[in-house]
Parts: structure tokens; sequence; C-alpha cells
């Protein structure tokens, strides 16, 4: 890639890239387990999505029961505090103690409310994180979107931690919130409606029975909140399996070679040859040292494009 502003690359560079192609009996190995990976996670995140579906639709049915439940202003059940950074602002690679930093677009598009892990780390030290089971909540024109966190976490800027002030309150006010997308949507400020702080939803009003019935739907909701949080963790690991096998190919490719010139680019420049680099996360399995034969000294045949 080249530029200093922004990276780019060109379709003639791409063009000439070349990349390791195993036997035909390799790739199909490859194939089908790259399809049985997705097609386990792909049920794994439509167990965990009923799962929590179900809780929502027991929230539903218990609050429009007994519409004599009095209304309280969020502020009253629970903590909020609005993030604040960007991720910009955060050190690429944290050194010592580090928690979540959880910014409006890792909760965009989660199938549940539950994540195994956030791609973003601030330095423990540097901010004051909050307790895992906690809800960070950001907004966007389709809704409101809510993520309970397994370990402590610290909100950018666009996200607000909310934590109920009783740990057996979480999951009713969890629901409470979900159902109350669109009220939640008119809090927020700016052109997407992007900007939604603890200030605004601390006014937020939201139904809130005794104690005996949030306790009594926190033990019913409890075993589905499970589940879809084993489902998630299980997705990670299938996950963290389809990267290792990646690396597997990329460890095998052997000795890249040369691209033949293209006809019409006879003077076009060759670039030197190159190893095809490990995915992010992991290192080749020869090191710098490539090997044209693979562990069981079976040559693989490279491709130029």
């Amino acid at each position: 890639m080249t530029a200093h502003v922004e990276p780019t690359i060109s379709l003639d560079t791409l063009r000439r890239m070349l990349f390791p192609l195993p036997p035909s009996d390799v790739v199909a190995a490859y194939d089908r387990a790259f399809g049985l990976i997705e097609e386990m996670a792909s049920l794994y995140e439509k167990s965990a999505r009923q799962a929590v579906d179900l809780a929502d639709a027991l929230h539903d049915d218990w609050a429009s029961a007994e519409p004599s439940w009095e209304s309280r202003v969020l502020a009253e059940v629970a903590k909020m505090k609005t993030g604040k950074g960007s991720e910009s602002s955060l050190p690429p690679l944290p050194t010592g103690p580090a928690v979540d930093a959880i910014a409006p677009r890792d909760l965009f598009d989660l199938p549940v409310p539950h994540l195994e892990r956030f791609r973003l780390r601030s330095p423990a030290d540097a901010v004051q994180a909050h307790p895992s089971g906690t809800f960070m909540l950001s907004t966007r024109p389709d809704g409101t979107h809510i993520a309970v966190t397994r370990r402590p976490a610290t909100a950018l800027r666009s996200v607000v931690a909310v934590r109920p002030t009783e740990d057996t309150d979480s999951w009713w006010l969890l629901h409470e919130l979900r159902s109350r997308s669109g009220e939640i949507m008119q809090t927020a400020q700016g052109r997407n409606a992007r900007e939604i702080s603890a200030l605004a939803l601390k006014r937020l009003k939201v139904t809130w029975p005794d104690q005996f019935t949030r306790t009594a739907f926190h033990r019913m909701a409890e075993p589905l909140h499970a589940t879809a949080r084993l489902l998630v963790s299980k997705i990670a690991t299938l996950h963290n399996l389809r990267d290792a096998l990646l690396r597997d190919i990329s460890a095998k490719a052997g000795v890249l070679r040369e691209p033949t010139a293209q006809p019409g680019e006879e003077g076009a420049r060759t670039p030197h040859p190159t190893a095809v680099p490990a995915p992010r996360g992991g290192k080749s399995g020869h090191g710098s040292g490539w090997s044209p034969r693979d562990s069981t000294g079976t040559r693989v045949r490279t491709v130029e494009t």
C-alpha cells in the first residue's frame, strides 16, 4: 500500500498479487471445514437469538398483565454515565493491565445483547472502568443497541453505561430498555441520532413492578441469558478455529514465485518475490524461512493472477 495520508492500493498491484493454491483435495477439505464452521455458527446464533427473544416475550407479557404497576424515571432505578474519548485516543497496543473500551459501532448489528469480547482495549489505570454486567447503550437511526459486558469496561463517546441499582433488577431493566428503543431514540441528538447522553436518559420512564415480581422475572430470564452467553462463547470458539485454519494455510504456502508479465505488460516492473504475510494476530509456522514443501513433504503449488 502506498500514500501517506490515506493508504491506497491500485488494481494493477492487485492483479499481480500471488496467492497460494493447495491441491484440489486440500482445497475441498478446507472448504468443507469452513462450511461446517459457518453452519454451526449460524445455528448457534439463531438459538441465542431465540433465547433472548423468548425473554423479550416474557417481559412484554408480564409488563402488560398489570397496568397498575408504577412508572419510574430511569435515574431512580439505575446509575448512568456518558462515555468519553474516541478510538483514536486509545493507544494501539496497551501495555500492562487493560480493560475493554466500547465504541458505538461495537454495539451495532449484534444478534443478542451479549458479546464474548470487544475489539478495543484501554489501559486500566487511565480510566474508571465499569464492572461486568453493565449495559452499554448506543443509538443510530435504526434503533437502540445494547450489550451486557462480561468484563470490566469503559465507554467511549456516544455510548452510555447503565447499571441497575440492584443486581437482581438487571434482566427486568435490560428488557425494559429493549422494549423502549423508540423512546430512547427520541432522546438522542444529532443528524443521525447518535448523540446519546446519560443526562437525557435520566428522564426516561420505565415500568417498575414490585421487588418480588422483578426477582421472579430475574429467575426466569437468567437461564435464557445464560444459554445465549454460552452460545456466543461457542461462536467465538468456532471463529478462532477458522482463523487458526487460515493461519495454517498461510504457514504451508511455500515460496511464492515472481509473476510473469501479462501480454502488453512486458515493460512493467516485476516486484521481488515475497512471502504471504501471516494473518493479523498470528505468525507463520515457518517464520522467515519459507519451504517449497509442506510439513508432509508435498509440494505446494502457487497461482499467479
